[in-house]
């Protein structure tokens, strides 16, 4: 069997660079994630047994928006060790005046789900949650996509 280590990084293609790079400087470094490189082109947070990257998109495609619903990425979720880090993010999230999808609340996707689901200048959906204990592993647990998923 192979043994993952959870996820190493995601890098994130944005239209708005600029806009981009001030929105991931504040929240990465709130949420423990370390600006590690920055260039004209690159950024790139480490921290938390993962890593968030952005670069910029191709030109020809520097007028789009992040569309949920195409081929490719869905959204990214960042896992909290605690509840009130998800409330934390989502005081840090309406200080800065970020489109907040959905607040802080429970979900249904697992027992004690609690998240906040966001977008990034490009509309790209990030969330934020907590699980406790085993989450969806539990032996009494059901994974609950719902129509929203």
């Amino acid at each position: 069997m192979i043994n993952l280590n959870g996820m190493a990084h995601v890098v994130l293609t944005v239209s708005q660079f600029d806009l981009a790079k001030d929105f991931y400087f504040r929240l990465m470094p709130a949420m423990g994630l370390e600006n590690v490189f920055e260039s004209e082109n690159f950024c790139y947070f480490v921290g938390a047994r993962t890593a968030v990257g952005i670069q910029p998109c191709a030109p020809e495609h520097a007028q789009e928006r992040f569309v949920q619903g195409r081929v490719g990425l869905h959204h990214i979720c960042l896992r909290a060790r605690a509840r009130d880090d998800v409330d934390q993010v989502d005081a840090l999230l309406r200080e800065m005046g970020a489109n907040i999808v959905v607040g802080a609340s429970e979900g249904h996707w697992a027992p004690g789900y609690y998240y906040v689901l966001f977008e990034d200048p490009d509309g790209i959906r990030l969330e934020v949650n907590h699980v406790p204990g085993k989450g969806v592993l539990a032996p009494d647990a059901k994974f609950n996509p719902g129509d929203d998923f």
